[in-house]
């Protein structure tokens, strides 16, 4: 008889998890509350616009080609990726822009219009990133820290004083760069984990040498692509995907899981994996009873990441300006992240990413009209700020940044839907409406963060953005594929 697995949740990280142990013999059901699979990321048609809602930035592919490698299957059979070069379009308030691109040479030249000296030290910071991604990788990103022999291993104490994690990253950067532009623009990777530069460890800078060598990819027909391909891998391999289901409670006898509670009945395992936010899991499915490892207490102690604001704009015009992934970014760039982690509050001038992913495949809007995923980043949930009243402010707020800088039109779409914190909790259940889990803007809960494995209850495992190795589309599917294995090493 197969081993058995029950998953909560359809994102990525439950996707991979299923995928994983299918392949390895196991028999899987998915558990999904939402009408559609996908977490996070759904996709949107609207007036003939498509749009992606989620994750936009994919990088690592090699970590999605995996899982079709474990399935004994082809990715291109069922998705296909392509590098984009340029890969960035960085825009600053003082009118200067920085195409991002595998081409040192290319970038430098672009630097120097603005600091000479910026130009010539970003070989020194590339080798720096590459440096930190390498490390990066051999200790946190490719393993589990499953008990503390783990994470007090010689090797790994060694190599997390060679990150240097009393430095944040804007300490970082100031080693190689003193203009504001160069500073936001590599800063900037902070919020690619939901955090804040000037409190992030400064580890996240190896997303420089992610992106700008390893490159940026775009996904045909949109990144929900991506989640359409391994959905079908999972079916392929026999995993039961059940949607439109909500868990409503985790069945523990005798400190085991003996399986789940939904809305549509028992379903029995002696193995689950949580692929929602841990702490809303702990909080919601779970009496605090048999949890004293995460009691409520110790929920409420942890930072939620950043969370967005997100338009979708459909508009029936092109823009010069914009590249598939074009960010723009506020004189000041510190204040909005004194005004998200400390006030609590929508910024006053916030940075703005625009996603066109028309740009690329101009199928994906009508003939000379623009698909725009626009995202400003946001306070997670709090007392602070009042969503039902907020929204439309802050919302015609980051309109009238793209109009500033010629991105007009906006307020007249054929489509306009505003996505809110309040939303994302609603739908995704992440604690707080934060986006990427827990911050990152303390060393502790960027190297230690809730375990994949329950310290309390035996059988329980949790995948996703707020556990290890973190938050992020191809980390969060690497959570589910290192659980996946783990478990099936384990029989």
């Amino acid at each position: 008889m197969k081993p058995k697995a029950v998953i909560i949740g359809a994102g990525f990280g439950g996707l991979s998890c299923a995928v994983t142990l299918a392949a390895s013999g196991w028999e899987v059901t998915v558990l999904e509350r939402q009408a559609q699979p996908g977490g996070k990321l759904q996709r949107v048609e609207a007036g003939g616009y498509t749009f992606d809602r989620g994750p936009s930035t994919i990088t690592m592919p090699h970590v999605f080609r995996s899982l079709y490698e474990l399935a004994g299957a082809r990715m291109e059979d069922y998705v296909q990726l392509y590098e984009l070069e340029p890969r960035t379009r960085n825009v600053f308030a003082d009118g200067r822009v920085v195409d991002f691109s595998r081409d040192t040479g290319r970038m430098q030249e672009q630097v120097a219009a603005y600091s000479p000296s910026d130009a010539a030290r970003l070989p020194e910071f590339l080798a720096e990133a590459a440096r930190l991604h390498q490390l990066s990788g051999k200790q946190f990103l490719n393993r589990l820290l499953l008990s503390w022999k783990d994470k007090a291993s010689p090797s790994l104490v060694r190599d997390l004083l060679r990150v240097r994690p009393w430095l944040n990253l804007q300490q970082l950067l100031l080693r190689y760069f003193s203009h504001p532009n160069t500073l936001a623009m590599f800063g900037r990777y902070a919020t690619y984990v939901g955090s804040s530069p000037y409190q992030s460890p400064s580890i996240f800078a190896m997303l420089g040498h992610l992106e700008l060598q390893e490159g940026v990819y775009g996904v045909k027909g949109g990144t929900y692509s991506l989640v359409s391909g391994l959905v079908a891998l999972a079916r392929s391999l026999g995993v039961q995907l059940i949607t439109g289901t909500e868990v409503t409670g985790i069945s523990v006898v005798s400190g085991a899981v003996e399986g789940v509670e939904t809305t549509q009945g028992f379903y029995p395992s002696r193995t689950v994996i949580a692929g929602g936010d841990v702490l809303t899991i702990n909080r919601m499915l779970l009496p605090e009873a048999e949890r004293p490892g995460m009691t409520d207490r110790r929920i409420e102690a942890y930072e939620p990441s950043l969370s967005g604001l997100v338009t979708l704009a459909g508009v029936p015009r092109m823009y010069d300006t914009l590249l598939h992934h074009t960010v723009f970014f506020p004189e000041h760039y510190e204040q909005e992240f004194k005004d998200i982690f400390e006030h609590r509050r929508p910024p006053q001038q916030p940075t703005v990413y625009v996603c066109h992913s028309g740009y690329s495949e101009p199928g994906m809007a009508p003939v000379g009209g623009s698909n725009l995923f626009i995202l400003a980043n946001a306070p997670y949930l709090s007392p602070a700020c009042d969503w039902s009243s907020e929204t439309e402010g802050y919302g015609e707020r980051v309109l009238s940044v793209l109009e500033s800088r010629g991105i007009d039109g906006l307020s007249s779409a054929d489509v306009l839907q505003r996505y809110t914190p309040q939303d994302i909790a609603r739908d995704t259940l992440a604690h707080k409406g934060a986006i990427y889990g827990i911050s990152s803007n303390t060393v502790r809960q960027t190297f230690s963060r809730p375990g994949n494995r329950s310290k309390d209850i035996q059988g329980l495992w949790y995948v996703g953005g707020t556990t290890h190795p973190g938050g992020g589309t191809p980390v969060v599917s690497l959570s589910g594929r290192l659980v996946g294995e783990a478990i099936a090493g384990n029989m």
